[in-house]
């Protein structure tokens, strides 16, 4: 996913129409996973803030607010940038009629992959089967010392 949006995001900059800012969900609703956004930035060889609950672009410069563990963090990264935000830290705006009617108006750009889908890569763990145990037994109450103290010499315990 990550590969298919940086070609995308590529190959607008070398036609002249680049991006400042890059904003992806924070993560996966399926899998839960939160990858994309930096694997994107990897690629891109931008800056990212994951887990974004709002922003604001003044001068070139995103203001990144996030709520860590220790309380709310606020983050200054000059664009081009890459953000994941996180679900309801933003409320949606509606278009207007307007809006509506110049959005039928424009064209969909549609893209073929640019490479092969490659799966999750993940391997499946096995457990091996329990090795077989034996038991035996030694004897019942004070006669089975002596097999024990042979036993105990046998394994070098002193």
């Amino acid at each position: 996913m990550a590969r298919e949006i940086a070609a995308v995001v590529q190959a607008h900059s070398d036609e002249g129409r680049g991006y400042d800012l890059v904003l992806l969900g924070n993560d996966a609703s399926d899998t839960g996973d939160f990858q994309v956004g930096i694997r994107l930035a990897y690629a891109l060889g931008l800056p990212v803030v994951n887990g974004v609950a709002t922003l604001e672009v003044a001068d070139a410069v995103v203001s990144a607010h996030v709520d860590g563990p220790d309380g709310p963090e606020t983050y200054s990264v000059p664009t081009p940038m890459v953000a994941t935000v996180l679900e309801g830290g933003v409320e949606p705006r509606y278009p207007t009629l307007k809006g509506r009617m110049a959005a039928k108006k424009v064209e969909i750009e549609n893209r073929s992959a640019t490479g092969t889908p490659i799966g999750s890569s993940r391997t499946q763990l096995h457990l091996p089967p329990p090795a077989p145990s034996s038991v035996e037994i030694l004897g019942e109450g004070p006669e089975a010392a002596p097999a024990i103290v042979d036993l105990f010499e046998k394994l070098g315990v002193r």
